[in-house]
């Protein structure tokens, strides 16, 4: 009877009857595996209740029906479970878990029908508290004393390189030109001197 239908059919309807003499304690916090969980429901009839729980998928598990008469039936129609125990005392139905497990968490609910109107509790949420896992702490390498660093050897930052790259480039474009130009001053020059010194040579000769 884990999934039925007609379960689910019958607490939609039953929604429009919320609570009717049917309560039950606050919700239960504070839970640990291996923990009893006992809950509690009282009404105002004596005509016998169900526990059902609501699991984190919203499937619904029949746990037990308890008659008017103290009469236990779990699932499968057995008089026992290895873990449950249902108990009745006058209007007070009660239901433990023996030993909690994350198997058992949901929302659980207490069940009365009267007059085919089913009538059931607000539901008590039992969960295990979320447990958080801290990542691991990696610890840093201490340097070594007495042992410097060779800026030389560190990586060149890439920005700065291609700068560098782009200075050296303009500096060719510059000096090589500038320095051409200053060989041609130079031929010139040279040139002009020896046709000063031919020039002058001619102009002695012809006065003798």
């Amino acid at each position: 009877m884990d999934r039925s239908p007609a379960l689910l059919l019958l607490l939609a309807l039953g929604f429009c009857e919320y609570g009717h003499g049917v309560r039950s304690p606050k919700d239960i916090t504070q839970l640990r595996v291996g923990q009893r969980l006992e809950l509690e429901c009282q009404t105002d009839r004596d005509s016998g209740a169900s526990w059902i729980r609501q699991d984190k998928s919203g499937t619904l598990h029949f746990i037990v029906f308890i008659n008017s008469v103290s009469r236990a039936t779990f699932s499968s129609d057995l008089r026992t479970s290895s873990r449950f125990e249902a108990s009745k005392d006058s209007t007070i139905y009660r239901l433990a878990v023996k030993s909690f497990t994350p198997q058992d968490e949901g929302k659980y609910f207490c069940v009365m029908i009267f007059n085919q109107m089913m009538y059931f509790s607000p539901g008590q949420l039992a969960f295990l508290p979320v447990t958080t896992t801290v990542a691991p702490t990696t610890c840093e390498p201490t340097p070594k004393r007495g042992i410097t660093e060779d800026p030389n050897l560190k990586t060149p930052d890439p920005e700065r390189r291609m700068q560098e790259e782009l200075n050296f480039f303009c500096h060719i474009f510059i000096w090589i030109p500038l320095a051409g130009a200053c060989l041609l001053l130079l031929i010139a020059l040279v040139i002009t001197i020896v046709l000063c010194q031919r020039t002058r040579t001619r102009r002695c000769r012809c006065k003798r």
